[in-house]
């Protein structure tokens, strides 16, 4: 079997890593030829929660050469038509991709791929890359995990080798419901990622400080009531009903899920938002594939949705250089709060 990894920046370098070190053959594939040499040279060193440092294969994409039976997709969607277009070409006739990305790729890439050859998979857990050939896993290494499914068509086969994939790094739950999973990812994302950009913090800077936490407890409320005007049944995030513990309608449960914000992150805090990252260095954010996408279905689905609409606005003019990505922008949201 042979298998890759496009897109091997912070989480795709942990990933390779795990899969490399309990027994997998991966390619690890980036365009960043220092971060491919230092990959070959020294090995993926993986440290923050963990220590290791293992023996990869890494290649740029011209070098790829197929077919493969399972490629795992983790670049941004900002390009997502011509990569996957570029990947198409490199699978095997019954070759799966895996996308690992944010948001919803899911539906573009089956219109691209195919249905029968898509799967979707959450990532439950953070990184970043900080030097090359060296990520920083930022989650506990006791709450690792991935929810994953496929979308119609995908065989029980398929979808069994690639969850014994990602079995060799962490569990992972089979999900029927994959754009359930999807929607509970987002209402994270949209909320921490989001949030954390905008205000130039970790999750933790989300979860912790008072103000950005009343705004992370609405930013939910309103994905929420958007995700199910648009018919979805949202999935449990490691085992919790994320609707049940923090949906509110009135004051008294809504003080109580901002209380409840910083112990449900607590194994997390550590994670920059992706994001951050990309502005942080120089580059073009998926904003409007994550809080955008929430949103767009709000528009459609008639539910105001001005918070995302907010955070959407302050990352925009941070990425246009207006303005910084810093904990007093807070201040921007205060008639929201």
């Amino acid at each position: 079997m042979k298998s890759a990894i496009y897109g091997a920046g912070s989480l795709g370098t942990v990933l390779g890593a795990y899969l490399s070190k309990n027994g997998v053959p991966v390619e690890l594939i980036n365009r960043n030829k220092q971060h491919v040499e230092a990959l070959n040279q020294k090995g993926a060193h993986v440290t923050g929660t963990v220590d290791f440092t293992v023996p990869v294969r890494a290649i740029l994409p011209e070098q790829m050469h197929g077919p493969y039976d399972v490629i795992f997709l983790l670049t941004k969607q900002l390009h997502n038509p011509e990569v996957v277009a570029f990947l198409a070409a490199l699978l095997a006739p019954d070759g799966i991709l895996v996308t690992l990305q944010n948001g919803i790729p899911e539906p573009g890439i089956a219109e691209i791929l195919g249905r029968e050859r898509t799967v979707g998979c959450v990532v439950e857990w953070g990184a970043s890359l900080i030097a090359p050939g060296v990520a920083e896993l930022t989650s506990a290494p006791d709450s690792l995990s991935f929810h994953m499914g496929g979308m119609p068509g995908v065989s029980a086969e398929k979808l069994a080798l690639v969850k014994s994939l990602l079995e060799r790094m962490c569990p992972v739950d089979l999900e029927e419901n994959l754009m359930g999973a999807r929607w509970s990812k987002l209402l994270i994302n949209a909320t921490y990622s989001g949030i954390g950009t905008a205000l130039g913090g970790t999750f933790g800077d989300v979860s912790n400080p008072v103000l950005p936490r009343k705004l992370a407890v609405r930013c939910m409320k309103e994905c929420i009531d958007v995700g199910r005007a648009a018919g979805v049944s949202f999935a449990p995030v490691q085992g919790k009903d994320v609707t049940k513990l923090f949906y509110y309608k009135g004051a008294l449960k809504r003080k109580f899920a901002e209380l409840l914000v910083p112990i449900a992150m607590k194994k997390h805090v550590g994670i920059v938002p992706s994001m951050l990252q990309d502005l942080r260095n120089g580059k073009p954010c998926e904003i409007d594939a994550i809080n955008g996408v929430v949103c767009a279905y709000g528009r459609k689905a008639g539910v105001p949705t001005p918070i995302n609409d907010r955070i959407v606005r302050v990352v925009k003019s941070i990425q246009r250089g207006e303005r910084r990505a810093v904990p007093e922008n807070i201040t921007l949201f205060r008639d929201l709060i």
